[in-house]
């Protein structure tokens, strides 16, 4: 492709974006396909000689963008928001234009020191202490397993790193019940096994029992094993859980073990100053990680994971062959060697744009929006007599269920929210998620699209009622 014709396809693709997003509104959320109905309308070999960009830009719009799910649509609520916005789409085209592998400062010196600079205003931004120190990563999941690694390594002395674990003692990790899956997984990838992964229990507000954590340490030490790793977070992706840092981060020093703090959708909530009581004991944790492509207007992939001393993160990570050496040595900071991959994306430079474009106030604004949103529907959920709260409204999270009236039967009101929040996926209207609270089923709604407006969840929530009467 010449340079004039990808500027005129180019040009027809952004001209698309725009109709796109002006247009979502008119889109069902999720797509109405039954599994292998897209595959089916693609040929099975690839084709022997090349096809014209206007033909496979309109088989896009004709058989793939059907089968898609519109995460940027206002009336998203599902998992949790993982927005855009317009200066992030143009970082996203300027790097892919550049396709750059910034693994180290000098495969591209700006990559870089930008990182640097746009990490530590986010430091500033949610209120981390001075000496946290920050890379930016894929997801929290991968930020977790990394910190895991590095907890492992502290544990043993580095003899895991070398030798591998059957040469070290049992080692133990810790969540609450109510943790992301992702800890399990890393304590899986991380060699400790995941019924060496111990779950702890959590009071009415879905928040991690301190003492009961406590305890397990104890019954853990007295059985000759090693803990090593505790997950404290905050924002559990079922309910929006928050767990004690301070409690848990005191529990931590006192047996030498790792804090790692998962905040990865709540975190942006830490911009506004009101919300920051989240990290009191945030001193105590030897790292954080969070995500600006939830909340934050930055596309995915972009995860900020702090850690309060390189000098035991580092470490697990670095390794130094022939190839990778470069003269500047110590006088840099080479990200590849803070995280498992080695390869790395410019993923700094969306997050400058957007945080340059809107401005910490703007961003601030939002969030406010989507946190009283919340509460105004929190408000009209407990205010009708067939529906109930089923746990506490967190910043733009809360969860609910249909209960109608003498409706008692826990089974027979499992299957009811079951076939309604089918029948609201299903209209294309709205898109929620589900989880289970205190072994109920119930639906959640995670209020946080830059598209969002008050009468996007008003009109959810009339859908929800006039739903619900059709059961």
């Amino acid at each position: 492709m010449d340079y004039s014709d990808f500027k005129r396809q180019a040009n027809a693709v952004t001209d698309w974006s725009v109709d796109y997003l002006k247009g979502l509104e008119t889109l069902p959320v999720k797509p109405p396909v039954k599994p292998g109905e897209i595959a089916a309308k693609i040929p099975d070999a690839p084709p022997a000689a090349g096809e014209a960009m206007e033909k496979i830009f309109q088989d896009f719009q004709d058989l793939i963008l059907p089968g898609m799910t519109h995460w940027q649509h206002p009336n998203f609520y599902a998992y949790f928001p993982a927005n855009t916005s317009p200066p992030s789409l143009l970082a996203e085209m300027a790097m892919a234009a550049m396709g750059a592998n910034c693994m180290s400062w000098q495969t591209s010196p700006a990559a870089t020191e930008l990182e640097i600079k746009v990490v530590d205003w986010l430091r500033q931004a949610i209120g981390l202490p001075e000496g946290f120190t920050g890379s930016i990563q894929d997801t929290a999941s991968a930020a977790t397993l990394n910190t895991l690694i590095a907890a492992r390594e502290q544990a043993t002395g580095f003899e895991s790193n070398k030798n591998g674990l059957a040469a070290c003692p049992t080692l133990t990790a810790y969540c609450s019940v109510e943790a992301h899956s992702s800890v399990e997984k890393a304590a899986g990838l991380a060699g400790l096994g995941r019924a060496n992964l111990r779950a702890i229990r959590t009071d009415d507000a879905f928040a991690l029992l301190p003492a009961e954590l406590e305890a397990a340490i104890k019954q853990d030490i007295a059985e000759g094993k090693k803990p090593c790793f505790v997950t404290a977070t905050l924002g559990t992706t079922g309910v929006g859980g928050i767990d004690p840092l301070r409690a848990i981060g005191v529990i931590c020093r006192k047996y030498d073990i790792w804090l790692h703090v998962d905040a990865a959708w709540a975190g942006s909530a830490l911009i506004l100053p009101e919300q920051r009581g989240m990290i009191d004991g945030i001193e105590l944790a030897d790292s954080f990680v969070f995500n600006p492509h939830k909340w934050l207007m930055t596309h995915f992939d972009c995860s900020v994971l702090y850690v309060s001393d390189p000098g035991k993160y580092v470490p697990a990570f670095e390794i130094l062959p022939e190839y990778l050496k470069t003269r500047e040595g110590s006088e840099v900071v080479n990200f590849r060697d803070w995280g498992i991959a080695l390869g790395r994306r410019f993923r700094a430079l969306k997050l400058w744009f957007v945080i340059r474009y809107y401005g910490m106030e703007r961003l601030q604004d939002q969030l406010r929006n989507h946190i009283a949103w919340t509460a105004r529907l929190a408000g009209l959920i407990e205010a009708h007599p067939d529906f109930e709260l089923t746990s506490p409204v967190v910043l733009g999270l809360l969860s609910f269920r249909y209960c109608p009236k003498g409706a008692d039967n826990e089974t027979a009101l499992d299957a009811l929210n079951e076939k309604l929040i089918a029948a609201l996926n299903d209209s294309g209207k709205a898109y929620f998620t589900q989880t289970r609270a205190k072994d109920k089923y119930v639906i959640r709604i995670a209020i946080g699209s830059i598209h969002t407006e008050w009468r996007h969840v008003e009109g959810a929530w009339h859908l929800i009622e006039e739903t619900a009467k059709t059961l």
